[in-house]
């Protein structure tokens, strides 16, 4: 998908006008977010099981990771990625549910510990992981690591309760993407070392898989026990519904985490990208890309009248797993307002007033001398 910087339609219009670009005598206080969940309009449901799942997960990750201090175990508690994961795996079973919601809390424990790391650290972070992904059975020591890391056991964990029932496709599918996930974070890495900021079509390139969502979709074919043929898994129009997917909830949550970004230095955002390149206000770049999210859900809808038939079997199939890529467009927009992660909790009072005020940066710790 090329990304348009001059959309025709009136709604992206600060793309042509002054209000969109950089008054650099104002420096801004606050930001409005575009009004997403309402232009959603798909049922949000939640999984029964929701609730049981996400009290087992937390637990799981918390006493798997004995390295945390208090600060990040409190932030992991107020994550609910086992929420997160009710809203989004929604007519899965118990048991493959728990297993889902322990790989969604174990990502973002992932995109926790490798922020700040150097491209050298990524690359042990990834043969780490992916060690336990392809080889479940046993782990195969390392010179550097004699003994398993706890990313390596969490991740040998989830992962062999996972392929007892997950299919041969949808297992390769989980591993190949998580390598492009690694890859991508190895590629966030070296930007980060050179203090570079990314264009913005080589961002949204590495952010297709910084996101983690390409897992996350592979595990959607787990969740309601299909294993889709390759043939159909690689057509088009599957390939273009995952990638709308992956667009509404990747740039989305560029808008959601801006501001704690922003106050850390971050600058892995599509929002730093339009104002550093290309001009812009913070407004001006909060409506662009709520309006290209706008246009994901949108495309997303077309694409669904696009999918051909392959027969009453494989249909089924595809229309429990379109329905799974559905409910995370809509499941996603709504817990981001739920978790602590973006908005502390204040999360209902932003969802429904939509104005966000600007944290202050962080002062940056002191390097110890030792």
């Amino acid at each position: 998908m090329t990304f348009r910087l001059h959309p025709n339609n009136s709604s992206a219009a600060l793309s042509h006008s002054t209000m969109g670009r950089t008054d650099h005598t104002k420096k801004p206080t606050s930001f409005v977010l575009p009004d997403l969940v309402s232009h959603c309009k798909y049922k949000l449901s939640y999984n029964v099981h929701g609730d049981e799942v996400a009290k087992q997960h937390v637990k799981w990750l918390d006493s798997g990771c004995p390295e945390l201090n208090s600060k990040s175990r409190r932030a992991m508690y107020g994550l609910q990625a086992g929420e997160l994961t009710g809203y989004t795996y929604t007519t899965a079973n118990e048991e493959r549910l728990r297993v889902v919601a322990d790989f969604l809390g174990y990502l973002f424990h992932l995109d926790n510990i490798s922020d700040g790391m150097m491209t050298r650290e990524t690359d042990t972070l990834a043969s780490v992981v992916m060690n336990a992904l392809w080889f479940p059975e046993e782990y195969r020591p390392t010179e550097e690591f004699p003994e398993e890391p706890t990313p390596g056991k969490l991740a040998r964990d989830f992962w062999g309760r996972c392929i007892k029932d997950c299919g041969p496709g949808a297992q390769a599918r989980f591993k190949e993407t998580m390598g492009l996930f690694f890859e991508a974070v190895n590629i966030q890495a070296k930007a980060r070392d050179s203090a570079e900021i990314p264009d913005l079509e080589s961002y949204i390139d590495v952010r297709r898989d910084t996101s983690g969502c390409k897992p996350c979709w592979a595990l959607i074919e787990y969740a309601v026990g299909v294993d889709l043929p390759d043939y159909v898994a690689e057509h088009p129009v599957i390939e273009a519904l995952g990638q709308f997917s992956n667009d509404l909830v990747t740039w989305s949550n560029d808008i959601f985490s801006y501001n704690v970004e922003q106050s850390r230095g971050d600058t892995h955002n599509m929002i730093v990208i339009l104002m550093k390149y290309h001009n812009y206000t913070l407004q001006g770049a909060i409506d662009y890309v709520g309006d290209r999210c706008a246009e994901t859900i949108d495309n997303f809808e077309r694409h669904k009248s696009l999918l051909p038939s392959w027969g009453p079997e494989i249909d089924s199939m595809v229309a429990s797993y379109v329905q799974g890529l559905q409910d995370w467009i809509v499941g996603s927009l709504h817990w981001s307002f739920q978790t602590h992660r973006y908005f502390g909790t204040r999360g209902m009072i932003v969802k429904k007033n939509r104005h966000v005020r600007l944290l202050p940066l962080r002062k940056k710790q002191p390097i110890r001398q030792h």
